[in-house]
């Protein structure tokens, strides 16, 4: 009796703990990347680079760290997203909160079932990537989610409308002034949601490296069951000045473990502080190979300016153009 009274407290305890793990609101995420990287128009060992954000070395290359506390109360809750690495540290602006190691921190209050206030550090509404790798499908970064904002410190409010239709408003500091604005200017951001597509709007005045004002789409069609199209197209204008573009996303799922997609991206600058109006055009071939939790992306990538020759070829010479091949993995958790 006294063995079956045992076990059947055993058998209590591990069900009521199993119970207890399932209901926990504390969660723990994160990923690990690195990468491989080979010009294919220019020697690996001149310094040279397409200009965009992050993936920027040649030969074997980190990426990043990143490891998501999140705990998530009935009403509240908090997030914290540390992060590590030269990717980290780019998408930081390295010597940011405690030298580059705080990607997002807030803090959030579910006022009711359609509102939530967000407070403090979050990574941006604008555009169609975001930093950490494992949510992309290309590796490499375009030119406009390099051009815009990485993150933005400030306060939130979305507002689910219905189950189709969502707005977000926000007042923040300016244009990644990540730890405190010392200029007693700020910035203002929304976003709104139709079906599945984004109008993204965000201002600040532009002074002491500000971003001025930029517009932003951001969406994309499930043309089949295994054919994606994502889309992005943004204008920005800071004092006259600025920079335009889109990208075109088009993937295919040829099976459970493998896609295949391509990165299109038209991209040009604009104004008095760019009298050349140059302009870019940027295409990117990434394969996308699933192992459990590790991602392998195969990628090649082909930029070609007009009126710029800020690359070097072979021989040294000034070039309009440069072709990289990049091997990445990325583990998820």
């Amino acid at each position: 009796m006294k063995k079956l009274f045992t076990l059947t407290m055993l058998l209590v305890a591990s069900v009521m703990f199993a119970q207890d793990e399932e209901k926990s609101p504390l969660t723990v995420s994160g990923s690990v990347d690195a990468y491989h990287q080979t010009y294919l128009t220019a020697p690996d060992n001149e310094g040279v680079s397409f200009g965009t954000a992050f993936a920027d070395q040649t030969g074997f290359a980190l990426g990043m760290a990143n490891l998501v506390v999140s705990y998530e109360g009935e009403k509240v809750g908090a997030v914290i997203d540390l992060v590590t690495g030269p990717r980290g540290a780019g998408a930081t602006f390295n010597t940011d909160i405690v030298d580059g190691i705080v990607n997002q921190a807030y803090v959030y209050w579910n006022v009711s079932e359609s509102t939530t206030l967000t407070f403090g550090r979050w990574n941006t509404f604008l555009g169609y990537e975001v930093i950490a790798p494992a949510a992309n499908f290309n590796y490499s970064c375009s030119y406009l989610f390099s051009n815009g904002p990485f993150s933005h410190v400030g306060l939130k409010a979305d507002f689910a409308l219905s189950d189709d239709v969502s707005l977000m408003l926000a007042v923040t500091n300016p244009w990644d002034t990540n730890n405190i604005s010392m200029t007693g200017e700020y910035g203002l951001g929304a976003q709104l949601g139709l079906y599945g597509q984004y109008i993204n709007l965000y201002y600040d005045s532009g002074n002491n490296g500000g971003l001025g004002f930029e517009i932003d789409y951001t969406g994309g069609f499930d043309l089949s069951d295994s054919f994606f199209l994502g889309i992005n197209a943004a204008y920005n204008d800071n004092d006259g000045s600025g920079f335009y573009g889109a990208a075109l996303y088009p993937q295919v799922a040829a099976s459970d473990t493998f896609s295949i997609g391509l990165r299109g991206e038209f991209f040009g600058l604009h104004g008095d502080a760019n009298p050349a109006e140059e302009s870019v055009f940027a295409t990117t071939l990434t394969g996308s190979i699933t192992v459990d939790n590790l991602i392998i992306k195969p990628e090649i990538r082909l930029d070609s300016w007009s009126d710029a020759m800020p690359y070097i070829d072979n021989d040294g010479a000034a070039a309009d153009n440069l072709a990289a091949f990049t091997l990445a993995a990325i583990y998820a958790f």
